[in-house]
């Protein structure tokens, strides 16, 4: 790409970090500090905090995680580095993403370069980590929807849910249809991106075809294998499941014992508007959303807060400095690699 085309399709550097910063502010100004503010009037309540169920709830959110280590392994098959690489990688991912707005992008990038760095081909890489976030965003709809569409004899119709529901119906859509035109109708496929890649001077028609054919060929190796398959879909099933679990017992260790179903519909609701890329990991959206949600449900507005944010500090704050450390972990290893591939390289040199 030229670097006239360069300036013509992307936004100024300075512009970026204005509007991310700007974004930031407005959410800590209006939605985080006042929670803060709220929350210190709800303090008493921590002298009846119930240990043992922290305990806990920190053991699920762990389990959440590595369910999406599993899922990661599943839809790197039979690429997979091993479970503590991935563990690693995913850490970092979580990290870069609670830290940069712009959705999981920064996080996705930088597991796409180490994964190839870990000798995942790259057309398996992109396709997993495309197939991962995707499929994870469609299988938390599907479970909000199963809660929303129990919950309604029980609770009645809430306005407020449409959106969200109404936003899941076009994620299904969109994750379905391109799987269908990409499997079904390669030809024609093919054809609008080759007429579509024409227009761009920096796309190669030819290769741009070819990368086609290798991600049909990927989520037809993936379709077939029915284990693998229902391996991802489980996995991601248990990332949020477990994830809601976390909340739901910091919830019950605050005095409030909810019903399952209410809180899955309040923490579906609260995760699919995060999907949002406004602010890193949703924050302040989250948390927006869940506590008027769960009070709506019958928990007093002191334990609501105190329960989200303890959930919020395990589940957003804490993966920030353990993904730091997993990051730096990787690159310390990178750094032999590197020279033992210098080494390499100047005894292969002729010159040598």
């Amino acid at each position: 790409m030229t670097d006239t085309t360069k300036r013509r399709f992307s936004m100024p550097r300075e512009i970026r970090i204005i509007l991310s910063a700007g974004c930031l502010v407005f959410v800590f100004e209006y939605l985080v500090i006042p929670q803060f503010a709220s929350a210190r009037h709800s303090l008493p309540l921590l002298a009846h905090l119930n240990p043992f169920l922290v305990i806990l709830a920190v053991a699920l959110e762990m389990s959440a995680i590595y369910a999406y280590v599993e899922l990661t392994r599943a839809v790197l098959y039979p690429y997979g580095p091993s479970r503590f690489n991935i563990l690693r990688v995913n850490l970092a991912g979580l990290a870069i993403g609670h830290v940069v707005p712009g959705g999981a992008a920064p996080s996705g990038a930088l597991a796409y370069r180490i994964f190839s760095e870990l000798d995942v081909p790259r057309e398996t890489s992109a396709f997993g980590l495309a197939a991962q976030g995707a499929g994870s965003a469609v299988v938390l709809n599907i479970i909000f929807w199963i809660a929303l569409v129990i919950s309604i004899p029980l609770n009645g119709i809430n306005p407020g849910y449409g959106f969200a529901a109404l936003a899941g119906v076009f994620l299904l859509l969109a994750f379905f249809g391109t799987i269908f035109l990409i499997t079904r109708g390669q030809r024609r496929a093919d054809a609008w991106l080759r007429a579509a890649a024409r227009h761009v001077p920096a796309l190669n028609p030819d290769k741009i075809s070819q990368l086609l054919v290798r991600v049909a060929d990927r989520i037809t190796l993936l379709v077939n294998s029915r284990r693998t398959l229902w391996t991802a879909f489980t996995f991601a099933g248990l990332n949020w499941i477990l994830d809601a679990a976390c909340l739901w017992v910091f919830v019950w260790s605050f005095g409030t014992v909810i019903s399952p179903i209410d809180l899955l519909v309040a923490y579906g609701l609260a995760n699919v508007l995060a999907a949002i890329p406004v602010t890193p990991a949703g924050l302040g959206v989250v948390e927006g959303v869940l506590i008027p949600t769960l009070v709506g449900f019958g928990v007093p507005h002191s334990q609501a807060i105190l329960a989200v944010l303890a959930y919020r500090l395990v589940n957003f704050w804490l993966p920030i400095p353990v993904g730091g450390v997993a990051y730096a972990s990787l690159q310390f290893r990178r750094a032999p690699l590197k020279n033992v591939t210098t080494m390499n390289e100047n005894a292969a040199s002729p010159d040598a």
